[in-house]
């Protein structure tokens, strides 16, 4: 067997992504996803493609945030892991299930094969997520009229409740976060995801508790695939009320408000109170997302 050839697509040839079966529905995942022809990868074995990578950013942004797309062939899982291993950027990599993929046995293999190769390459498992996706049809969650919800244009004041959210969490990506640079590093990625994103700035609101106190905060958003729901965060000492629910109610009805004929949401799979609040806001699971890093060098 030949060794396969690596490359970096382009225009003329970004056809050669699309020629792997996709066993996984990543097609469907990516519909409207804007992927760069140059941030392609393939590798080739006798001139058929038996691994493919996709390495994704924002419009404006000049280097690749993550892979959202990763497909190798039956039996080519060293292929994919030298696709990986030898890329330019060592960024995240989010690999993109069917919900409850494990049930069948076609995904599960596909997945498994997929895991297999990342970790070859020298990648970790950080988290596995739920992907949710709410439309009209799903009804609107009912607000509860507990927390009473303000814009704030302050970042000051979100930094601050950011870092009292994460003081206490059950988010993957929070944690890692607080390891690598502390609580203020938790804070200002959060920040930075909320700016990145197109929507304006004064759709950030903050929630009080009915006697005044600050309670937590949400993001209503859009990021470039469209509306989202950013952020949820309840502060420590409010917790156990049931406000996460609250949020996300008021952060469904404010983009439905403003013609969203869809919102994207995720939690990780450990998060099991957020995740109650999903399904109790009417939010189906539409995917599963498996989140690997980097291995940290030793």
């Amino acid at each position: 067997m030949t060794d396969p050839v690596i490359r970096a697509l382009g225009p003329s040839d970004a056809h050669l992504f699309d020629t792997l079966p996709d066993p996984l529905g990543a097609r469907t995942v990516h519909a409207r996803t804007t992927h760069r022809p140059e941030w392609k990868r393939v590798a080739l074995r006798d001139g058929r493609v038996v691994a493919r990578g996709a390495w994704w950013g924002g419009p404006d942004d000049r280097t690749p945030l993550n892979i959202n797309w990763f497909d190798v062939a039956e039996g080519e899982e060293d292929a994919g892991s030298a696709l990986l291993r030898t890329a330019p950027h060592r960024v995240e990599l989010e690999l993109n299930l069917p919900a409850g993929w494990r049930e069948d046995p076609v995904t599960r293999a596909a997945g498994a094969a997929r895991l297999r190769a990342a970790r070859a390459a020298g990648y970790e498992v950080l988290v596995e997520r739920y992907m949710y996706r709410w439309t009209p049809e799903c009804g609107l969650p009912k607000r509860p009229g507990r927390l009473t919800f303000a814009a704030e244009p302050d970042d000051a004041v979100f930094f601050e409740a950011l870092r009292r959210v994460h003081a206490v969490t059950l988010d993957a990506h929070a944690l890692r976060a607080v390891e690598e640079g502390g609580l203020d590093q938790a804070a200002q990625e959060e920040l930075d995801f909320f700016h990145w994103c197109p929507s304006p700035r004064e759709w950030w609101q903050v929630a009080y508790a009915p006697d005044g106190d600050l309670a937590g905060l949400h993001v209503p958003a859009h990021n470039p695939a469209g509306p989202c729901v950013g952020f949820i965060g309840v502060l420590p000492e409010h917790r156990g009320r049931g406000y996460a629910y609250d949020l996300l109610a008021e952060c469904t009805h404010f983009l439905a408000e403003r013609g969203a004929a869809f919102i994207a949401g995720a939690t990780d799979q450990g998060n099991t109170p957020m995740a109650a609040n999903f399904t109790k806001a009417g939010y189906p699971v539409v995917r599963e997302r498996v989140n690997l890093v980097p291995g940290r060098p030793d």
